[in-house]
């Protein structure tokens, strides 16, 4: 995804608008698409500000979260079980989310879920 546009030019095109130019004309002479002048505009009527919006950012953990409690739960249930299981699991009680979104809900929170051996690595000497 690009840059957003400079507020001089936002504010250069709408004060062109303001005087009586047409969106495409004002479009044209600053060199961006009208669609891009129209939207400028409707957003300033609409919000009062013409700045740009947060652009990127995570979009749909919000879903995850708020069922944090529930993944837990089940998670701290059976500690052993796979990303899969967590999914079917989960889809029993109406969230359906993908594996890759479990990964980051973990990882968000820290919680790391390596299985790790019961015993103690055996410790072997080094040899001449």
């Amino acid at each position: 995804m690009g840059q957003p546009l400079s507020m001089d030019l936002r504010s250069r095109l709408l004060a062109a608008v303001d005087e009586g130019t047409s969106c495409r004309a004002a479009a044209a002479r600053f060199g961006v698409a009208p669609s891009t002048a129209i939207r400028w505009v409707a957003q300033r009527r609409d919000t009062g500000s013409f700045a740009p919006k947060p652009q990127g950012g995570d979009m749909r953990s919000q879903r995850v979260e708020q069922r944090r409690d529930e993944i837990l739960s089940i998670w701290e249930a059976r500690q052993d079980i796979t990303l899969d299981e967590l999914q079917a699991a989960l889809r029993e009680v109406g969230l359906t989310v993908s594996r890759t979104s479990l990964h980051r809900f973990f990882a968000r929170h820290g919680i790391t879920r390596k299985k790790r051996l019961a015993t103690r690595s055996s410790r072997t000497a080094l040899t001449s």
